[in-house]
């Protein structure tokens, strides 16, 4: 890994596609920071109210209002070199097709997204215009324009293939204006394999109303998703990804058959990590409970399932998880501490 010297090309116009959770605070600091940032959005109300009012970002981390412009995509005019595809992961190939007229020849999509977006965008684009990310903050839409965020979280951009290349060391730099202690990565697969875990730990929690700490720090559960975790780890050492770990998640302590006590203590380290996030919640709860809404879950855990099957490797707690998810989308079962119990029967 490596971190850049130099500072941010701040005259040159980035886009900002999707001014949700993520976009928003990422564009924000980055246009407080004097970045020449345009954001985009299809909610108009939110674009009305970014132009009007400003973005503002509430919560324990900051509390800001700043003065940005944004577009609905279909007034999005000529081509940009950085595009930031800040879109829920299940919309990317959708909002790949409005991005695509708008990206310059040499330029690069930036994939602050959940799960392995990636994949999709290079599908469409080459892999010679991706660039991959990982976040780690807590972040929620309150509603047109404004966004919380609950806290601080690891950070990392890279190249598909592990290069270090201007573009990325650029793009770096521009990601460093959000958070000072972004890192530059040869090795982006490996976080964004390892946040797949986490992620499968996530959807578990949001099965449930209780927060996701509780819910981690349950230990009538603590068995099953230990071996949740164990099975997207297993699908990733079965593709020869080497992961990284990030703000207590240790995939060591997740390897089949590993030491339970390792994957205790990584269970207990992100319990504290989450009891000190004002976002109590995550994101996926909160499409079920609140926005009652279809969540990423097949754009992310589908990748386990079918990346499980053409490896030869069982997941059958992935595969309850988003069934149990789809049931709860549909309004076929309830949040509720009883469905990890039948998570659990998996076992």
């Amino acid at each position: 890994m490596g971190v850049t010297k130099s500072g941010p090309e701040i005259g040159r116009p980035v886009l900002i596609w999707g001014a949700g959770a993520m976009g928003g605070c990422i564009g924000a600091a980055m246009a407080r920071g004097g970045m020449n940032v345009i954001f985009v959005d299809k909610a108009l109300d939110h674009v009305a109210a970014m132009n009007e009012k400003g973005l503002g970002i509430e919560g324990p981390v900051e509390e800001s209002v700043t003065p940005v412009r944004a577009l609905a995509p279909s007034q999005v005019e000529g081509t940009f070199r950085t595009i930031f595809l800040c879109v829920k992961a299940h919309h990317t190939r959708d909002a790949m097709v409005e991005v695509m007229p708008h990206l310059a020849d040499d330029g690069a999509v930036v994939a602050i997204q959940n799960g392995l977006c990636e994949l999709d965008i290079s599908d469409m684009v080459g892999a010679h215009r991706t660039v991959g990310a990982f976040v780690n903050f807590g972040a929620d839409y309150l509603g047109p324009g404004v966004i919380h965020r609950g806290n601080r979280g690891a950070t990392l951009v890279g190249e598909l293939d592990g290069a270090m290349t201007d573009r990325v060391r650029e793009i770096h730099d521009h990601l460093r204006i959000f958070e000072p202690n972004a890192v530059l990565t040869d090795n982006i697969f490996g976080f964004l394999w390892g946040k797949l875990a986490y992620a499968a730990l996530l959807f578990a929690t949001a099965l449930t109303d209780d927060s996701i700490a509780e819910v981690l720090d349950a230990s009538s559960y603590r068995e099953t998703l230990i071996a949740l975790a164990r099975e997207v780890v297993g699908v990733a050492l079965a593709k020869g990804v080497s992961l990284e770990g990030f703000d207590g998640f240790d995939p060591e302590a997740f390897r089949p058959k590993g030491s339970l006590q390792m994957a205790e203590k990584s269970m207990d380290d992100l319990v504290i990590f989450n009891r000190g996030s004002a976002k109590t919640h995550s994101g996926i709860w909160r499409d079920l409970a609140v926005r009652k809404r279809t969540t990423e879950v097949d754009a992310q855990l589908g990748w386990i399932v079918r990346i499980g099957g053409e490896s030869g490797i069982p997941t059958p707690l992935t595969h309850e998880v988003i069934r149990q998810i789809h049931e709860i989308e549909r309004g076929d079962r309830p949040l509720c501490w009883e469905n990890l119990e039948d998570l659990r029967a998996v076992l």
